[in-house]
């Protein structure tokens, strides 16, 4: 699924990385789901840490609404100091963690 942050976050390489590993089609779709899932988690962690109790209502019901609704990084960048930057980190620290994993993976095997 797209969600408004996508354009923040590259895991293309992670993606290739993946497609090196000895899979199946169904455990390298399932292992992208949880790929994403753990991205979702990680940036929805950091947003709603940034965030007021109120705001942390008024974001989760935009994400349940729409969450692909761009609209939503406006209202982020209205309460949080440099989100997309934010994002970008906590995605990029995510993606090394799993390349790490990928590459043990490799290794192990």
């Amino acid at each position: 699924m797209k969600y408004f942050y996508s354009k923040y976050i590259i895991v293309e390489s992670l993606v290739e990385e993946m497609h090196t590993l000895d899979l199946s089609d169904d455990e390298r779709h399932h292992l992208a789901a949880l790929v994403d899932s753990q991205l979702h988690h990680a940036i929805l962690d950091e947003i709603l840490s940034n965030l007021s109790e109120k705001d942390k209502e008024l974001f989760l019901d935009q994400m349940n609404e729409d969450p692909e609704n761009e609209n939503i990084m406006d209202f982020l960048k209205g309460k949080v100091d440099n989100i997309e930057e934010k994002i970008r980190m906590i995605s990029d620290q995510l993606v090394k963690e799993l390349h790490s994993d990928v590459k043990e993976a490799k290794r192990i095997k």
